[in-house]
């Protein structure tokens, strides 16, 4: 027999009878049973360190061997045409023909693991023995888009869930009161990917990233209308919900989210607020996200709402570190020197606070930290000054949450334009997921008829990550 919906109830009432018997209905308990929460807590597969993410990404890809991968052997090669024996390099405006062009910066090792950093990280360099380098990693296009949606989803087309999404829809939330996947864009625009590098694709709707944005009001729409009281919003939240119920099948996925973003959306007013509110931080700890300098105020603030937004429950925060105009992304084209520079200038003292500040309130065990890109970029030059896309071999690099740290693993050629050995996406996304103590295997959806997961047929945990072999 059918299920009763709300519209048969009204069809069978006359005049205003329908609404007394409906409310009638709506009072009583038990007609619609009580339905979990898509955002729940959910255990792991396994016991895990790693309780929550941040995904630092640097939007128009930093270049390798200008950061972390030095190249002293380029200096010889400055000016010089690669090798014939490299192949033809084939990148988006670039056909591998241009000029070597070395480093400007220069390499220095630091900490007791002696890791290898540039000048253009002064403040990143004294947290090296917190931090594992992994220098072979690749993507599969020289376009941004693509390349960004291969790193946020495992797919270089659009349309499939983000890591965020996969994350919370395997583990559900911390926080009662929070979203469990926060995305904090640049204020000057969003990636060249955009809204699908944190959707939840074809998992329900509830599983994608809600946006933080910056200024007075994070969380769009979140304050009530003028003269609605709680008391008062709290009932006719409670009589819609009761009525969303009544419609709604075991299986409407799409309705089942809409009513627990209600729920949430509601808390949300309440503790929202002081989330976000930077002004109970002492100085010292301002200070030391670079709130106190002008070129590092923002993205600093960001960050220490990162580290709010963890300490509170929250599962999965998303930073994009430059978006908008080619202007304020890592996309240095020509003029590597100006742009590598200011990039550097305005995220070096805030990422480095954020580790010293985590590891200080006892949170970096169980937050794994993500530095990363949609790829790096190539030896040769562009425009003279600047470097085009390289996806063959680039750096990223985890902190805390299980990992072992003080470590460099993996290594690109002698010019720092291929992988030796490189790990995919699917590898990058199984070793995130195994920190977080989830399965790649176990954690799918049913989709068209097949199982889907974020890594496809399969990644390989990059065990030397967490000490193992």
């Amino acid at each position: 027999m059918r299920a009763r919906t709300r519209r048969d109830v009204l069809r069978g009432a006359a005049n205003g009878f329908g609404a007394l018997a409906l409310q009638s209905l709506l009072v009583k308990d038990g007609i619609a049973g009580p339905r979990v929460s898509p955002l729940a807590a959910k255990p792991p597969h396994f016991p895990a360190k790693a309780k929550s993410v941040i995904f630092l990404f640097m939007v128009g890809a930093p270049s390798q061997i200008d950061t972390f991968d030095p190249k002293p052997g380029l200096e010889q090669w400055q000016g010089k045409k690669l090798p014939e024996s490299f192949g033809k390099i084939q990148s988006q405006f670039t056909d591998g023909s241009t000029p070597i062009l070395a480093s400007p910066w220069k390499f220095r090792r630091h900490g007791e693991s002696g890791a290898w950093v540039s000048t253009l990280f002064p403040h990143l360099s004294t947290c090296v023995d917190d931090i594992c380098f992994v220098r072979n990693f690749y993507t599969e296009s020289v376009v941004h888009a693509p390349a960004m949606y291969q790193v946020h989803s495992g797919r270089i087309l659009m349309g499939h869930p983000s890591l965020g999404a996969w994350v919370t829809y395997g583990l559900g939330s911390q926080s009662e009161n929070l979203p469990a996947y926060v995305v904090m864009p640049q204020p000057e625009g969003t990636p060249e990917g955009g809204t699908p590098c944190w959707s939840s694709g074809f998992l329900p709707a509830v599983y994608q990233g809600t946006l933080l944005r910056s200024g007075p009001s994070p969380i769009l729409h979140l304050k009530p209308p003028k003269g609605v009281t709680p008391e008062r919003q709290r009932r006719t939240l409670d009589l819609v919900q009761k009525m969303n119920e009544l419609d709604t099948g075991e299986t409407d996925s799409e309705m089942a989210a809409r009513i627990s973003s209600y729920e949430l959306a509601f808390r949300m007013q309440s503790h929202a607020p002081e989330a976000v509110d930077l002004s109970k931080e002492s100085n010292a700890t301002r200070n030391l996200y670079g709130l106190d300098q002008k070129h590092t105020a923002e993205f600093g603030t960001r960050l220490l709402l990162a580290r709010r937004m963890v300490e509170r429950g929250v599962r999965f925060v998303q930073i994009y570190h430059g978006g908008g105009p080619v202007s304020i992304q890592w996309d240095a084209h020509s003029d590597l020197v100006q742009n590598h520079e200011k990039m550097c200038g305005m995220s070096d003292q805030p990422i480095a606070g954020l580790l010293k500040d985590l590891k200080a309130r006892g949170l970096l065990d169980s937050t794994l930290v993500i530095w990363g890109s949609e790829f790096g970029r190539l030896p040769m030059s562009q425009s003279g000054n600047g470097r085009d896309h390289n996806p063959h071999g680039f750096t990223m690099w985890f902190a805390g949450g299980g990992v072992k740290p003080g470590q460099t693993l993996g290594a690109t050629d002698e010019f720092g334009l291929r992988a030796i050995n490189g790990h995919h996406m699917r590898d990058f996304h199984a070793t995130i997921l195994h920190a977080l103590g989830l399965d790649q295997h176990k954690l799918w959806y049913l989709h068209n008829g097949r199982h889907e997961k974020l890594t496809d047929f399969g990644g390989k945990v990059i065990a030397p990550v967490f000490g193992q072999v």
